[in-house]
């Protein structure tokens, strides 16, 4: 496939307005559950799926003895389980406890104001934008 010169560069700016205006949220978040941000990057992902290390380490873009470190550490807080797959019994996936769950949702509910250029947009540029990000959605 042909790249896409001018999605690489919609997809940089949006990469940039996310990272330039998440700052305090990340704080806050930080704060909020006394995790370090690399751990509440790992929970986020296991909310959607349970996956074994080797898939966490790929999802959240660190080497595997560091998702091992990882998931050691949330396995230690009560907040993830490490179960035999079913189908292949040489793995281990990981998935969230309820604990991990109520972790997510505390995290979920920090507050993360749009910024005021987002803000400003009107409901049909808003609906619009809306349409598009949906489409990037796994």
């Amino acid at each position: 496939m042909r790249r896409n010169l001018l999605a690489d560069e919609v997809w940089r700016a949006m990469a940039a307005a996310v990272i330039d205006h998440r700052d305090s949220w990340r704080r806050a978040v930080i704060e909020q559950t006394g995790l370090p941000f690399s751990r509440i990057r790992i929970l986020r992902r296991l909310a959607r799926k349970p996956m074994t290390v080797k898939q966490v380490a790929h999802a959240a873009t660190i080497d595997a003895p560091a998702a091992t470190v990882a998931v050691n550490d949330l396995e230690d807080r009560g907040l993830v389980v490490r179960e035999t797959d079913p189908t292949n019994r040489r793995c281990k996936v990981v998935s969230l406890t309820d604990a991990g769950r109520e972790m997510v949702h505390t995290i979920d509910m920090v507050d993360d104001p749009a910024p005021n250029a987002l803000a400003a947009l009107d409901d049909a540029q808003l609906k619009g934008l809306k349409a598009i990000v949906d489409k990037l959605a796994p």
